[in-house]
This record gives structure tokens, C-alpha cells and sequence, in this order.
């Protein structure tokens, strides 16, 4: 088959190579769309993630198709089964798991490699975060459930209430999930009622560096959108917004460390920020102690997703509640992958669904 392979920063490959066989437990699908993230951008430009991969390694991590081979002691699955995977699965038997904190399990499997004709799926995805994707549901949209259960599991996490003001730093396709999630909660992914038909959740403000993608965000549910590069000072225009307080809820959604302290500045007191944007391994930030610890300053960063929250990423992307697909801004195959990832850098798209 063919398929991507990262060797290195910047330096990803077409390469054909064997097609995956099922061992017991696993299947296999024929990939039918495999959409480009944030992620996979940050992954190709340094060359490689402390967690997720090592290079050389099959490249890629959110797609959706259909079963193609089943393994030894695979059951409820059959072959032509149209399904999404998620790219990791907890082992629900290590101290973070037994606690139901699944995103620190200390043996989190990751699995990569949707850039490609046909991705195998491990045991233990197969088990716990393999789901079937909805007739109506395209399978574009449905690949999108990964990022969308990491938002959904930030903005769990961030203690939105009805009403707040919420910044959101950065206009990537995290950003913008962000936006739509917060703007319009369907109760999803906090504790609290699902919003009345058309009126928001929370007021949200989105700060990015793109005009295109802050009207996007505007058609997300954004209340009032930025060009950092036009403003002189964002924490103090922010709280020019909020009556001299500050934002009641901060997302970071970049992984940059300056933007990390721009989000924390950003905060009224009493409130929550969420580093959620990963930054490069052994970077830090300086934190101002007087102002998080007088000011009552919620400071957390939030990792990746759950089961619970795949399953309610993929409820909601069915639901075409939200319109989520004005975030594939182009559809190319597998042999434009290259380009596509050269595109991404130059920030001219936001995501991209390949065909292999």
C-alpha cells in the first residue's frame, strides 16, 4: 500500500510498503478520508512528539473508513463495517485509570498512521475506542472525532458557566472547535443544561493571526474576533472588553510559551485558564506568584481525551448541530500530501481531508 512515513522534521515520505494483517484483537480498515491536524503540523515541523511517536513512523492519526480484515477473538465487528478510531486507548488497569483519569494513563497505546490506503487498529483501541459511524455521516466528518474529544474534554475541564466570557488564543482548527463548543454547548461536555436553540453558551473572543479564520470563527459562534497582529496589547484590549476584569475562562490553543503567559495576563481574578496548546518539550513560562495566588487564579493544563468524550465528540459531529465541516477548507489524495502539509505551514488552510 501506499503510504506517509515521518523520518524527520519537515521531512515526511511516500513510500509503498506491506499491507497491515490483523493479530488477535486487531482489525483493519480501508481508509476512506484521513483529515490533517494541528497536531501532525507541530509533529512534521520538530520532527517528532515525546509521547505519540518516533520517527521513522507511519504518519497521520485521525481517519474513519471501513473493516476490511478482523483478526482472532474480535466480536460485535464485521467486515464492511464503516467505523472511526480514535489514535489512542487507555489500559484501564494502571494507578491514573483506576482513578478514571484515562488521559494520564501511564501505558496510554497511541497508534498512527492514517495517511495511508488501509490502517490497522490495535487490541486495545478495538476494545475501547472504536465506534460506528453513522449512515449520514461522512467519513470527513467523522475523522474529525479525535480533536473534537480533546476539546470536548477542555471544555469539560474549564469550568464555562452560562453566560461567561471566554478567550480563546488562537485560530487553528483546535481553536475553532473551541469556539463552537463553548458558543454553543449542547451539554455534551459539562454538567450544566443544554443551551436554549440559537441562543449562546458562554460570549466567546477569538484571537488568531488569519482574517479567513476568524470570519470562520464568527460563523463558529464567536461574539467579537481579533488580529493579534493589530493589537497592541491583547490582555489589556481584553479587559477593555470585560468592564477592566478580565476574561472569566481563558483557552490557550497555540503551544506557544509567550502565548501562555499572554492567557494567564488575560484572566479576571477567579479564573480559569486553560493551557491547553502543547509547546515544545523543555520550554518554560514565568508566572507572576503575587497575581495567581491573590487573584485565586485556576492554572491547568488538560491532555488529549477520553472514551466518554470520543463517544460525545462523535454523537455531536452526527448531530450536525454544530457545522464543523467549514473546517475542511480543501479535499486532496494521498499523493498531494506533501504540498498539503506545505499549505498548512503557510497557515492557507485549516483542515484538509485526504483520499487515499
Amino acid at each position: 500500500m501506499l503510504a506517509a512515513l515521518l523520518y524527520g522534521q519537515e521531512d515526511l515520505r511516500l513510500e509503498t510498503v506491506e499491507d497491515p494483517t490483523p493479530a488477535a484483537g486487531e482489525v483493519v480498515i480501508r481508509v476512506g478520508a484521513a483529515t490533517t491536524c494541528g497536531t501532525d503540523l507541530k509533529v512534521w515541523r520538530r520532527g517528532g512528539h515525546a509521547r505519540m511517536l518516533k520517527p521513522p513512523t507511519l504518519f497521520g492519526h485521525e481517519a474513519a473508513g471501513e473493516i476490511v480484515a478482523i483478526g482472532h477473538d474480535v466480536t460485535h465487528w464485521k467486515v464492511g463495517d464503516r467505523v472511526v478510531a480514535n489514535n489512542s486507548a487507555p489500559c484501564m488497569t494502571c494507578f491514573f485509570c483506576k482513578k478514571v483519569e484515562y488521559s494520564l494513563c501511564q501505558n496510554l497505546l497511541f497508534n498512527n498512521g492514517t495517511f495511508a490506503e488501509y490502517l490497522k487498529i490495535p487490541a486495545a483501541i478495538v476494545q475501547h475506542n472504536l465506534l460506528p459511524i453513522p449512515d449520514a455521516l461522512p467519513d470527513a466528518l467523522a475523522s474529525m472525532t479525535e480533536p473534537l474529544a480533546c476539546v470536548l474534554h477542555g471544555a469539560a475541564r474549564s469550568n464555562v458557566k452560562s453566560g461567561d466570557r471566554v478567550v480563546v488564543l488562537g485560530d487553528g482548527a483546535i481553536g475553532l472547535m473551541f469556539v463552537a463548543a463553548l458558543a454553543f454547548g449542547q451539554g455534551e461536555w459539562c454538567n450544566q443544561p443544554s443551551t436554549v436553540s440559537g441562543q449562546p453558551f458562554a460570549e466567546v473572543i477569538l484571537f488568531g493571526g488569519s482574517d479567513q479564520r476568524l470570519e470562520l470563527g464568527k460563523t463558529l459562534g464567536a461574539v467579537k474576533t481579533f488580529n493579534y497582529r493589530q493589537v497592541e496589547n491583547v490582555p489589556a484590549l481584553v479587559k477593555e472588553l470585560t468592564e477592566g476584569w478580565g476574561a472569566d475562562v481563558v483557552i490557550e490553543a497555540t503551544g506557544v510559551p509567550s502565548v501562555w503567559e499572554m492567557a494567564i495576563a488575560c484572566a479576571r481574578p477567579g479564573a480559569t485558564v486553560n493551557l491547553f496548546g502543547g509547546c515544545p518539550r523543555d520550554t518554560s513560562i514565568t508566572v507572576d506568584t503575587e497575581r495567581l495566588h491573590y487573584s485565586e487564579l485556576t492554572v491547568k493544563g488538560v491532555f488529549h481525551n477520553t472514551p466518554t468524550y470520543v463517544r460525545a465528540a462523535l454523537k455531536l459531529l452526527a448531530s450536525r448541530a454544530l457545522p464543523f465541516e467549514h473546517l475542511i477548507t480543501e479535499q486532496q489524495p494521498l499523493a498531494q500530501l506533501g504540498q498539503v502539509f506545505e499549505a498548512m505551514k503557510q497557515r492557507k488552510v485549516v483542515k484538509v481531508a485526504i483520499a487515499p
